[in-house]
């Protein structure tokens, strides 16, 4: 499996969630103070490393490959259907877009208050690393999946993920604001399509399931899951659809 598409899906996955979190932090610099945003951001980073560092090894080291094979597949198909069906959902009209703006608002709202100019801001210092950590939780997994299903597969998941971190927190240093223009909706849509690919071809396998050229079969599930989503969104554009039900 190219390891470049590895990376590029958890760049995406991680650009994602790593906008979602910056608008957080962002709320509380402005709000609160920078000192208490960026060392909660920190230190919510710092979590996540570890936990990528200490569980990923132990992954490969214990468990068989094939049942590896099979796990993972079955949590990147739950969390890549899971984006397919909220990007599926926007698209449709069905449910409304991620606005950063308005969710930057509410922030600040929440967050005014009495700043503790003696030392550390202790809410937002709170605020920002359960942002950053709650944000990173699903890409630590998406990960820790994706990179243990393959070799090399850490260096190339987690230097996606690094990748996006730092070009996200880069730009937001640079424009310190929320990402409002971000087309998050496409890229949810993208990254659930890699997402539910990958989890079937690789619960495939490990269920000894002989796909077609291997992994090249890679490329026609990706081409039946996005048919499959886009006949979907034309479907749920219609009134009295099935996807009437659940679309909260």
């Amino acid at each position: 499996m190219g390891g470049w598409l590895l990376a590029g899906t958890t760049f995406l996955a991680t650009a994602v969630e790593a906008v979602e979190a910056l608008t957080v932090v962002l709320a509380v610099g402005y709000t609160r103070s920078w000192r208490s945003a960026i060392s909660g951001a920190g230190w919510g980073i710092v979590a996540l490393l570890t936990i990528v560092a200490v569980l990923g090894p132990a992954i490969v080291t214990f468990v068989p490959l094939a049942s590896l094979r099979v796990a993972v597949g079955v949590i990147l198909l739950l969390f890549g259907l899971a984006w397919l069906r909220k990007a599926i959902l926007r698209s449709s009209g069905r449910k409304a877009l991620h606005d950063e703006d308005a969710i930057y608002e509410r922030h600040v709202a929440t967050l005014a208050g009495p700043v503790d100019k003696g030392g550390m801001d202790r809410v937002g210092f709170a605020t920002s690393f359960n942002a950053v950590l709650l944000e990173g939780l699903e890409v630590a997994i998406i990960v820790l999946t994706v990179g243990s299903a393959v070799s090399d597969g850490f260096l190339w998941s987690g230097g996606g993920a690094v990748t996006a971190v730092l070009v996200v927190s880069g730009a937001g240093y640079a424009v310190r604001k929320p990402f409002g223009r971000v087309p998050e909706n496409a890229m949810k849509f993208a990254v659930g399509l890699l997402l539910t690919s990958f989890g079937t071809l690789w619960t495939g396998e490990g269920l000894g399931i002989p796909w077609w050229h291997g992994d090249l079969s890679l490329l026609w599930i990706v081409a039946a899951f996005a048919v499959a989503s886009f006949v979907t969104i034309r479907f749920a554009r219609r009134p009295s659809s099935f996807l009437d039900r659940g679309t909260s």
